[in-house]
């Protein structure tokens, strides 16, 4: 437990601009200028004593490295979804994409059977390689067939959302990377955290997607929701961002067309069973995280070479550039607007904050969650409660994975004098800041930018529609830990 936090203008001004945000977010406005204010403010608060000119200065050159420091943080992710969509295009140039996805037909063949089988094949990928390369394996197949089947985009994303970046990295069964980390930072075992996370993360997950899914079938039958919109009804127009599904109109098969649409399917299923192999009976090779996004991308881009050159011939030349432009032009109108937010959330962590605003400043969010968990009594209730409430705030900075070292650490400091079960305490704040951050509720969320670009969604509509499921869940969750403590 860190010392006595000293609270500066700096702390007020982070807190003044998260409230902020969720007020634009509540009454569906655009949020990238108050994160813009938010950073050059505080980029100005930084530079306390060097004057006007310096500190306008300052204050310009934050909000530039601020924007890039989070663009180089997520990258990784605007790549492998340029990279899948411009396979996906190669493919549907041929016809090859309504071959490879016509099995899935048999299973995904109403919107509630989309919705589930989507979900459960990105639940049981992520769980074994994480869900940001699930995103991108899983969503750019199976979300145009489940367009198709009638399930609205909103329902895709959604989907993929609680099963994938919520349910699944929240639980993190088998490359416990999350697990791990929230174990050392709370002096107990993995295998203590990990029988917990297990049934909090299904707890939080399984009423999350029973609510969710109901409203998704209740705006459907309204009308709200159809399979040719994004889902909420303030007009937003998906023809610019979303990513093309499978023509009706299909395109004149090309002579290789059934080769790709067997190879393709066939080359990704090796990949990830060599995932789970190696994360179940060869744990010292794992291959996860930024690796697991490597393996597959590497892996899209030389399908993309095979499948564009199998068809254009000498053409491929040109025609291997208009597809990968496709895939970037794609992946950057999706992020454009995050990076500006993201770059914001990122200055909350002290590592990010030290390397944008100098030695000493310290992570604004933690420094808040800090006060809030050494305010907790000793109640079970008040304690639980509030651990959860410190991870959703540590989440908010994006990643999921930044405020485990302050939910642990803060478990082990708030339970052990009571005799409260930390395990328990810390699988809670684990589990609340993955769903939170990792890619459910935080529009700028790593999870959120994905699962909203492969289903063409809004970030912020996604979230809005997350949200109440997942408190819910959160909420059930707390009341199941009080019981067992």
């Amino acid at each position: 437990m860190e010392g006595h936090v000293v609270l500066t203008a700096s702390h007020w001004i982070y807190l003044a601009v998260i409230v902020m945000i969720l007020v634009f977010i509540v009454f569906r406005r655009e949020v990238v200028v108050p994160s813009l204010v938010g950073i050059f403010t505080l980029g100005i608060l930084a530079a306390q004593g060097q004057g006007v000119t310096n500190g306008f200065i300052n204050g310009l050159q934050t909000v530039f490295e601020a924007l890039l420091n989070a663009g180089v943080e997520l990258f990784d992710i605007m790549l492998i979804i340029a990279l899948m969509v411009a396979m996906l295009k190669s493919l549907q140039s041929q016809g090859a994409d309504v071959l490879m996805v016509a099995p899935v037909k048999k299973l995904m063949v109403t919107p509630t059977t989309a919705f589930f089988v989507l979900g459960i094949m990105t639940y049981i990928a992520a769980t074994f390689f994480w869900p940001t390369p699930t995103t991108a394996l899983v969503g750019v197949v199976l979300i145009p067939v489940a367009i198709r089947m009638g399930l609205p985009a909103m329902g895709a994303a959604v989907s993929i959302s609680l099963f994938g970046h919520g349910m699944a990295l929240s639980g993190d069964l088998v490359i416990q990377g999350a697990t791990k980390l929230t174990a050392s930072s709370a002096g107990v075992s993995t295998g203590e955290i990990l029988t917990y996370t297990a049934l909090f993360s299904l707890i939080v997950g399984g009423v999350a997607i029973a609510i969710a899914f109901y409203t998704i079938r209740r705006d459907m039958k309204r009308g709200i929701l159809t399979a040719t919109m994004t889902g909420e009804s303030d007009g937003f127009n998906t023809a610019d961002t979303k990513m093309d599904s499978p023509s009706e109109e299909n395109p004149k098969q090309g002579k290789h067309a059934r080769l790709f649409a067997i190879l393709v399917p066939a080359v990704l299923l090796i990949v990830v069973s060599i995932m789970m192999f190696r994360a179940i009976f060869d744990r010292d090779n794992v291959i996860s995280g930024g690796d697991a996004t490597g393996f597959l991308g590497g892996t899209a881009i030389i399908l993309l070479v095979l499948s564009t050159f199998g068809h254009e011939g000498s053409k491929g030349f040109e025609k291997i550039i208009d597809h990968l432009r496709e895939g970037f032009y794609f992946a950057i109108k999706i992020f454009a607007p995050v990076i500006p937010i993201a770059g914001f959330f990122f200055l909350g962590n002290p590592d990010d904050a030290v390397a944008i605003l100098g030695e000493e400043t310290p992570g604004f969010l933690f420094d808040w969650g800090q006060i809030i968990a050494t305010s907790l009594g000793d109640s079970p209730l008040i304690t639980s409660f509030g651990i959860a409430l410190v991870g959703i705030l540590g989440g908010l900075d994006g990643s999921g994975f930044s405020g485990l070292p302050l939910t642990g650490a803060l478990s082990a400091a708030v339970g052990s004098a009571p005799g409260l079960n930390v395990a328990i305490l810390a699988s809670l704040g684990q589990v609340a800041g993955i769903f939170v951050g990792g890619g459910t509720i935080a529009a700028w969320a790593f999870g959120v930018a994905a699962d909203s670009g492969v289903s063409g969604v809004k970030p912020v509509d996604l979230v809005r529609r997350n949200f109440i499921p997942v408190m819910v869940g959160l909420f059930v969750a707390c009341l199941v830990g009080i019981f067992l403590m």
